[in-house]
């Protein structure tokens, strides 16, 4: 007889041991010698300012002066100041602040990190238009934004977050982690910027040439510029002392813009101008939270990963195309600006966009580009260029322009106008196949290979269902994704290792090793953490000594993001995967010293805690998650699984039933629960639990094989018998059904 067992409570460890291969020997090579470009700090001596510029380049220094990259960021004066600091008083959410000046300065008192309020310095100045940010010091180095900003527009102060209340012990509190000038602003505001964090005393000393993005925060430092351009005169012409200049490859200009205007993974210490931007940078893929299962925007991205998204971008538009470059605005208004490169009377016309000429409706941004407000009063556009597919929105949710304008109209409506005017909608965009991966649905699997081996569509979204296929991880899975390790772009393999490395085995490093050798840093870091498991004697001949370059440039990664949750957990797995227990629970108890309130971490810690034998610990942090988040099923299902574990069986199955009230659709909690009663010797609720979960899911192996053993040691073998001849039927490989068979069918 087969008795099934609990799930284990822990962190998920998958240890499949297919696909197991030995490399063989390449030795190391100077071209591979050559991919670890130098990490060298630029000196801010090397970058002369906008002055030295002005001279040569009037035209450009013209445009830009004023500009968004001009006015990122300058010190609070009376000439630079916009706000209402004449002792002002503005309430939100329970919080008031009150905006004065003293001594020709610029203050506020406000609520601060202990919750009482106190006078706070404005130091800096953020942006111009349409807001304009306040920075405030604070002890050891840190620089924080206020959560009040001035709508320079309509001139009054507001909420940047309207309608979520802060408390002032959470991350994203003003005096703490998620406006923190230094790590979430400062790279991307400023020219030259060195974080230089320092984790033991959780400071600051962060550095910047110049306090704005400045000519040469784009086209690097202009020392040996100006000395060769002053030295040569006519004779001169540039020789890679300049950056992003005119001529420059599409693709190398947007992934150059991109070192700002993307979400990211900072990989380098510091930007230095050498390599690529993935040696310096990981973009955000497209993930749930951040976009729509579509690729469209929900969070903010800052355009890069929408952009790379688009036909545009394939068809080496980029971003100087209709942005003029040193002004940031566009080119043309209107319909001009897409009618550089798309014919008007095909497109600029009635019969294209079914609206009135001149009207909204028949601005091509309008349905191709449609936006949302960020920051309260930011309306940025999606920059994927998409068709609108109201199809994919009742599928899955997504939005669509149609209905964005006609607030009044339904999906069904834009829909069905949509065939009337264009036909059905063309099913061969990447969204056709991420959104059902992304969404978890019962062929999404084969969805996300489809796209994944699919080159013709674009790299992030073929990156992204690679990363999808770990939410549907097993051997078949990872015999999918280990080819991908093999791919021509370096976000899929970038994706692959994120993916396969956060399995804790030695069974793929083989896989892994020869990606120390990639060309891109972002890589190489992940291709290290995800052979974290082997020690450094372990490292094959061939790969020693690029292991420890890529050592070098792993620790940096750990280091320069150490000050994020993220970070922290990073190199708390990292401990894991060495073997290292203790100094796993560390790292997660100190990502909650930054973010005290992230359940994700604490949901772990936990399972650690649990690892560690330190159940007291384990159920204290499932407590403090309840308390937080009382309808987080998740919780109670795990906190059922430790109690399960400690033989607290009553207990635990309470736990059970709240899971299965807070996420009726997930089957695991029927599962546990059906086996937690029938510990209790209740045959009746235990036989009740699956039959319920087999209404939400009637082909699940695990309640089908449950209900059979609860049938047949309830002495109901008969029972047993049709629901065992069910699963050799839709598994007729797996040999324990046909045994548990075959024990049935001696019973009389």
């Amino acid at each position: 007889m087969f008795k099934p067992v609990f799930l284990a409570f822990c962190l998920v460890v998958v240890t499949f041991g297919a696909c197991k291969k030995k490399t063989d020997y390449v030795p190391v090579t100077d071209a591979e010698k050559a991919i670890f470009v130098s990490t060298e700090v630029i000196p801010d001596a090397h970058f002369l300012g906008d002055e030295a510029c002005k001279k040569c380049h009037e035209g450009a220094f013209k445009d830009w002066k004023g500009s968004h990259h001009d006015k990122a960021m300058q010190i609070a004066t009376d000439s630079t100041m916009l706000g209402n600091f004449n002792n002002y008083t503005f309430k939100s959410q329970g919080v008031t602040s009150r905006f004065f000046k003293k001594d020709s300065h610029y203050y506020v008192n406000t609520e601060g990190p202990d919750g009482n309020y106190h006078d706070y310095k404005i130091e800096y100045t953020f942006g111009i238009t349409p807001l304009q940010q306040y920075i405030v010091k604070f002890p050891n180095g840190h620089y924080q934004c206020l959560r009040t900003a001035w709508d320079t527009q309509k001139n009054k102060w507001f909420d940047l977050y309207p309608n979520f209340k802060v408390v002032h012990s959470e991350w994203l509190h003003w005096s703490r982690g998620g406006l923190n000038w230094n790590n979430m602003c400062a790279d991307c505001h400023s020219t030259n910027v060195r974080k230089n964090y320092d984790l033991k005393s959780h400071s600051y000393n962060t550095k910047y040439a110049l306090i704005n993005v400045s000519c040469e925060a784009c086209h690097g430092p202009g020392k040996t510029h100006v000395e060769q351009a002053t030295k040569l005169g006519s004779q001169y012409k540039t020789s890679g002392d300049l950056k992003m200049t005119s001529g420059i490859n599409p693709r190398v200009l947007v992934d150059q813009c991109a070192r700002c205007h993307m979400r990211r993974e900072q990989i380098s210490e510091q930007y230095n101008f050498e390599g690529t931007m993935l040696d310096h940078y990981f973009p955000e893929l497209i993930v749930q939270n951040t976009y729509y299962p579509d690729g469209q925007i929900l969070d903010e991205d800052y355009v890069y990963g929408s952009f790379i998204q688009s036909k545009m971008y394939h068809n080496n538009v980029t971003c100087t195309d209709c942005h003029n470059p040193h002004s940031t605005k566009i080119k043309f208004q209107g319909n001009a600006l897409c009618m550089q490169c798309h014919v008007p009377e095909k497109y600029n016309r009635e019969t294209h966009h079914f609206h009135q000429p001149n009207s909204e409706g028949a601005k091509c941004i309008n349905c191709h580009m449609t936006g949302k407000y960020y920051m309260g009063n930011d309306f940025r556009r999606d920059h994927s260029f998409r068709i609108p597919r109201p199809d994919l929105s009742i599928k899955y949710g997504t939005p669509n322009a149609c209905i964005q304008c006609h607030t009044d109209k339904t999906n069904a409506w834009a829909l069905e106008n949509f065939k009337k005017n264009y036909g059905n909608p063309k099913e061969n965009h990447f969204s056709d196949l991420l959104a059902p991966g992304l969404t978890g649905s019962a062929h999404g699997f084969n969805d996300l290979v489809t796209l994944a081996n699919d080159t013709s569509y674009p790299e992030i979204a073929r990156a992204s269902a690679v990363k999808a296929m770990a939410n549907y991880m097993d051997a078949n899975a990872i015999n999918n994704m280990l080819r991908f390790l093999k791919d021509d772009s370096p976000l899929v393999k970038a994706a692959t290792l994120d993916a396969l490395g956060a399995i804790n085995t030695a069974d793929y490093v083989n896989y892994f090793l020869p990606l120390l050798k990639d060309e891109k840093r972002a890589v190489r870091v992940k291709a290290f953490f995800a052979i974290g498991s082997l020690e450094a004697h372990q490292i094959p001949k061939e790969y020693q000594d690029v292991y420890k370059k890529v050592k070098v440039e792993f620790e940096t990664n750990l280091n320069v993001t150490s000050d994020f949750v993220g970070g922290r957990i990073k190199k708390a797995d990292y401990n894991l995967k060495k073997g290292n227990l203790e100094a796993a629970i560390k790292g997660y108890e100190s990502a909650l010293q930054i973010d005290n309130i992230n359940n994700i971490v604490r949901t772990n810690l936990a399972n650690l805690y649990y690892r560690n034998g330190d159940f007291k610990n384990a159920e204290k942090a499932f407590k403090t998650i309840i308390e937080q988040e009382p309808e987080f099923g998740e919780t109670y299902y795990s906190y059922g699984l430790l109690l399960a574990e400690l033989n607290r069986t009553e207990e635990a199955v309470k736990q059970m039933l709240l899971a299965i009230k807070y996420m009726p659709e997930n089957i695991r909690p029927y599962y546990n629960l059906s086996l937690l009663y029938d510990k209790l010797n209740d045959f009746k609720n235990a036989e009740a639990v699956i039959v319920k979960g087999l209404k939400k899911a009637p082909q699940n192996e695990g309640l089908l094989y449950n209900l059979a053993y609860l049938y047949s040691k309830n002495n109901q073998p008969a029972k047993a018998k049709n629901i065992v001849v069910r699963l050799v039927e839709m598994f007729p490989n797996n040999t324990n059904y046909r045994t548990f068979l075959n024990q049935l069918s001696t019973v009389k």
